[in-house]
């Protein structure tokens, strides 16, 4: 026994490791099925959340009150004003007249009530629900008449649902503005994500595609099967797509931005009206000086935002110029046509909010996320209300070959904010189009 004691250990031993090693694999397998279970667990728990999230429809009333320190903030700001010079003679030719600027200025800081704005605003009714992660205010101004025609109004850059505060009553009370019951709409006038009183989203993505499927999601929330819709600017962008990918929802699209590519077709470039062309050709030769803010905002907006979020003035004078150089003013202030309360009220909005750098970013999204499908052709009933000092003038010819256009309305003046500048003009043409699908 004792010649067989090293042997006797040495089987030992083996056991010993064997035993271990199962023993090791056992407690590998369990930390495997544990670590498994965990992160099924915790894949479950971000499903449970995103679909608590998604699920969670509540729509809350919302009032805008911006806080005295807020206002008192502002005044402090426009009393440190530090214009820059100016080379006498230049007027707007190299960016935002000074002197103009100025004037605006004082006005803001010494007579402008933001108070009594705020006010008018807050005759509407106004809410915030959450979409695609992120908190989105509307107004949604519903008519007494019954039979109105729920429609969605859609603003763009630099605007915001201010733009729409002089057409709502008009379109919602038509007898009280030359219409009838008949002429009614229900107004659901959204903030853009990333505008005003609307959340900035936290994250890339939110190109104008994506936003046109939280429209469609927040007018399904509001129990609206089928709407028209109506915008410029990136609303009427915004608007194109909702139209392409929903076109079972809605009744017609009314855009005053209508935007067409050359068609490739020679027959139809042929056909063409040469003043349509000459038209066109004279807007982009126009509009060469005026897509600095583009390059800016489209590759660059953090940097930009700076600048703007920081100072009032700066912010005047980037809003500003945009008010001058794309409407119908023959040269002429931008006060010589809109309120200054008006113009006030829409800078800000923006300047309490601190959206413009978020704002800008949609032209950002717009160039680094493409669209998942392409654009197709919009078959649902479209209106062009086509303003001369648009920045950009599509021929109908063209229009035609994208749209399924019924009515086309030649303005006999207006720009490319529509509904400040020409509010009669635009709710005019919005009746008429929408009376005429019936």
């Amino acid at each position: 026994m004792g010649r067989n004691h090293p042997q006797l250990m040495l089987r030992w031993r083996c056991c010993l490791l064997r035993v271990m090693h199962c023993s090791l694999a056992l407690m590998l397998f369990f930390f495997s099925i544990q670590a498994q279970a965990q992160a099924q667990a915790q894949v479950t728990q971000a499903q449970d959340d995103t679909d608590m999230s998604e699920s969670n429809e509540s729509i809350q009333a919302f009032q805008i009150s911006v806080s005295d320190a807020a206002l008192t903030d502002l005044q402090q700001r426009l009393h440190r004003t530090r214009l820059p010079d100016q080379m006498p003679g230049t007027g707007w030719n190299y960016g935002t007249d000074t002197a103009w600027l100025k004037t605006l200025l004082e006005y803001w800081r010494d007579e402008f009530d933001w108070r009594a704005q705020e006010a008018q605003l807050n005759r509407f009714d106004q809410f915030v629900t959450h979409i695609d992660g992120v908190d989105l205010h509307f107004i949604h101004q519903r008519s007494p008449h019954e039979q109105a025609r729920p429609l969605l109004l859609t603003h763009g850059w630099p605007g915001s649902v201010v733009e729409f505060r002089h057409i709502i009553d008009a379109l919602t009370h038509p007898e009280q503005h030359g219409g009838s019951a008949d002429d009614a709409f229900h107004v659901i006038a959204p903030s853009l994500p990333g505008f005003a009183f609307s959340g900035k989203p936290d994250q890339p993505g939110y190109n104008p595609e994506r936003m046109a499927h939280m429209l469609a999601a927040l007018m399904q929330r509001l129990g609206y099967q089928r709407y028209g819709a109506q915008g410029g600017d990136w609303g009427g962008i915004i608007n194109r797509i909702l139209a392409a990918r929903y076109p079972d929802r809605l009744l017609g699209l009314h855009s005053n931005f209508v935007l067409a590519g050359a068609p490739r077709d020679p027959d139809i470039l042929a056909a063409t009206p040469a003043a349509d062309i000459q038209r066109r050709e004279a807007r982009q030769a126009y509009m060469a000086n005026e897509v600095g803010y583009q390059q800016i905002q489209g590759t660059k907006p953090q940097t930009l935002g700076v600048g703007l979020n920081d100072s009032p003035a700066g912010l005047a004078a980037w809003i500003g110029e945009k008010f001058h150089g794309w409407s119908d003013l023959d040269g002429r202030a931008p006060d010589s046509k809109f309120n200054r309360d008006d113009l006030l009220t829409n800078i800000s909005v923006y300047w309490f909010t601190q959206s413009i750098t978020s704002s800008a970013r949609i032209y950002y999204e717009n160039r680094a996320v493409p669209l998942t499908e392409p654009l197709g052709y919009v078959s649902v009933p479209t209106a062009g209300a086509i303003f001369p000092k648009e920045i950009y003038l599509t021929p109908r010819l063209w229009a035609e070959q994208s749209y399924n256009i019924v009515r086309w309305t030649e303005m006999p003046r207006g720009g490319h904010f529509a509904a400040m500048e020409e509010p009669q003009l635009l709710i005019d043409d919005i009746r008429a189009f929408f009376a005429g699908l019936e």
